[in-house]
């Protein structure tokens, strides 16, 4: 491609065709591609014109041996497309009947709830504008500790406590930012777009100060994990014993540092920058910055003499292993990798990602299998990957890692419709991903986030017949699994009786986890909205400092502690926050001291915000007849790779 040509009037000289894409793609190189020297595409258009340019017809006869059996052929085709006519009407006028004004999808509202739990977590000196009222400065000496002086102030504070902790800071970064990658068309038609980017850079700009190049040998480069104690030593003074508002903070915040096997750690940190840097492409000065540091970062956690897990060293992890500690560093190293090589169009990180790939997969521990969240990130790179290679395949030599992403991303798919029995839900119909966890809000957020991205994948592609291994699957099986799930049918989501035989796993997908979603905001058993101040019915005694006591005063740890065991609602409502969620059974204990009931998290609350965002209905430009993108971005994730690399130019 020549430099400087308009991307959208810019000439393809590869495509090749892939099966599930069903039409002509560009290819990066002549590997595996046909080259075109006849003219034959067309070249007013841009290549990644959707639907394809090329179309496919047979010619045929058509003879009419029996006119009585032809005219009952033509009354039956009358009388079906009568049929679909009323069925389809039907579900267009007759749905709203059915929706529950408690959990009506008002996404633009929850959206920017959702996004203020944010704001609520920010620690360090507040804008003027902050949004949530009861919050001030805090954390104003963090970065001070013994003999470390180093600026961390910023960023955010974990979940209740006081504590920043750096693996769950860089996955809730990289979640939002992929979340305004592809749909930031949805939060700029909601209003939220600077809301978000504003929360992402205050967590990309604490992600900055972690990072420390080394300047001699005496100084090694050095990653900061976390700031705060989790220390629950008898008469130890820290934030998990001191039930104390950030802002009325005085006791000391040691700080973890990383000098060595810090791969997962710095894996995410490069994931988080280097999509980080997407976001802010248009303010170019700070996303080279972000790139920079990102590649910096990546570097870190590649070398081969670094390669280990934080938790696994005392100065790094040892305050996190009872709250995020790391199984493994791999999938850190693909999702960094892949997040790299979009943001620098640098094909050595996915030749990275690919070596790694593989060996990801085969480590993975059995309980994190299809499980997306701030320990496990292949079955997102699994869904980024599959991306590339629908819309943008590079070809040769990464057929067999794009393949086997592809492959995983449907049985991903399949697994979370417990099509293969992989996953048990509760009886209200909650997917549970990790039945021995808590929080299982959170895992099903995710897995409404990447299951309904998927989808709009299919929808760009405008394939729609993707199956699970051997299997169909129609509307009316989708109905079929949902009954049999949820066995109380007073909770069970409000599917339609048209048996539309659709082989379409994409509707599947957005059904079946739109419910998800639905669930969370109260179409459960509890008939309670789990996320704070949505709904007549939520939580009241949320697990969180700053909400549980009063902000017209400074409180001492001992006059904080009362609010802890109070039985009186918060006195602050923390607005957006998704609480962990209710047991295997759907029962939900609304206790302040209860954590695995109450408590929210910073990695939560990104996934549903995802998930919100890509479920919301985008309002299609009306004066676009082309617009089935339904408010994706198809091609500004790949707006820095080049499609035929300077080795590779045709003669």
């Amino acid at each position: 491609m020549s430099a400087g040509m308009d991307e959208t009037e810019s000439t393809v000289r590869f495509v090749h065709a892939i099966q599930e894409s069903g039409r002509v793609l560009p290819s990066a190189s002549r590997w595996n591609s046909i080259e075109i020297n006849f003219g034959l595409h067309p070249k007013s258009r841009p290549y990644d014109s959707i639907p394809s340019a090329y179309s496919k017809s047979v010619e045929f006869n058509l003879v009419i041996t029996d006119k009585k059996r032809f005219k009952r052929f033509i009354f039956v085709s009358v009388i079906l497309v009568f049929m679909i006519l009323t069925a389809v009407l039907l579900l267009k006028f007759l749905a709203p009947k059915h929706t529950d004004n408690r959990y009506s999808k008002n996404f633009a509202r929850l959206v920017n709830q959702a996004l203020m739990f944010f704001d609520a977590q920010k620690s360090g000196p507040l804008p003027m504008n902050n949004t949530v009222k009861f919050r001030g400065d805090s954390g104003m000496k963090d970065g001070e500790w013994g003999d470390i002086h180093v600026n961390l102030l910023g960023g955010f504070y974990d979940s209740g406590n006081n504590i920043k902790f750096g693996l769950p800071t860089a996955y809730t970064v990289t979640l939002l930012s992929w979340s305004v990658i592809e749909y930031h068309k949805k939060y700029e038609a909601m209003g939220e777009l600077d809301h978000v980017k504003d929360i992402i850079k205050w967590g990309s700009d604490y992600l900055l100060k972690t990072f420390v190049p080394s300047s001699n040998s005496s100084h090694p480069t050095t990653l900061y994990s976390q700031v705060g104690s989790t220390s629950n030593a008898t008469g130890a003074i820290t934030d998990i014993t001191c039930w104390q508002r950030p802002e009325d903070m005085t006791y000391a915040r040691p700080v973890s540092t990383c000098t060595n096997f810090a791969s997962d750690l710095a894996g995410e940190t490069a994931a988080a920058l280097a999509s980080a840097s997407l976001v802010f492409k248009e303010e170019k000065a700070y996303s080279v910055e972000l790139i920079r540091v990102a590649e910096e970062v990546y570097a870190f956690a590649n070398d081969t003499k670094n390669q280990g897990m934080y938790t696994s060293t005392n100065d790094c992890g040892a305050q996190a292993r009872n709250y995020y500690d790391s199984s493994g560093y791999l999938d850190e190293l693909v999702w960094g990798g892949t997040w790299l090589f979009f943001a620098t169009g640098n094909i050595s990180y996915l030749e990275d990602a690919s070596a790694t790939f593989k060996s990801a997969v085969e480590k993975q521990e059995a309980m994190d299998k299809g499980v997306f969240y701030w320990n496990n990130k292949l079955p997102a790179s699994a869904v980024l990957l599959t991306r590339l290679r629908y819309l943008h395949d590079p070809g040769y030599p990464y057929e067999e890692t794009l393949q086997h992403s592809s492959n995983m991303t449907d049985l991903l798919m399949c697994s979370y419709l417990s099509l293969d029995q992989n996953f048990k839900m509760t009886p209200g119909g909650l997917i549970l991903l990790r039945p021995l966890s808590a929080a299982p809000l959170q895992f099903a957020a995710t897995a409404a986030f990447l299951s309904k991205l998927y989808s709009d994948y299919l929808d760009i592609l405008q394939n729609y017949g993707k199956t699970c291994g051997t299997e169909s699957f129609s509307l009316q099986m989708l109905q079929d699994f949902s009954s049999s799930q949820a066995t109380s049918s007073a909770f069970r989501p409000n599917f339609y009786s048209f048996d539309l035989r659709v082989k379409t796993l994409h509707l599947i997908i957005c059904f079946a986890f739109s419910f998800q979603v639905e669930y969370i905001l109260g179409n459960n058993p509890m008939k309670m909205s789990y996320v704070v101040g949505f709904g007549d019915h939520f939580p009241s005694q949320v697990h969180h400092r700053s909400a549980s006591i009063p902000s017209d005063e400074q409180y001492s740890c001992a006059q904080g502690g009362r609010w802890l065991q109070s039985q009186d609602p918060n006195p602050n409502v923390l607005t957006g926050a998704m609480v962990a969620g209710p047991n295997n059974d759907d029962k939900f204990t609304d206790k302040r001291d209860l954590p695995q009931y109450t408590e929210p998290t910073i990695a939560g609350n990104a996934g549903l915000v995802a998930a919100l965002v890509a479920l919301h209905d985008y309002p299609p430009n009306p004066s676009s007849s082309n617009d089935i993108s339904g408010g994706i971005d198809p091609r500004g994730i790949f707006a820095n790779i080049h499609l035929v690399p300077s080795g590779d130019a045709a003669p």
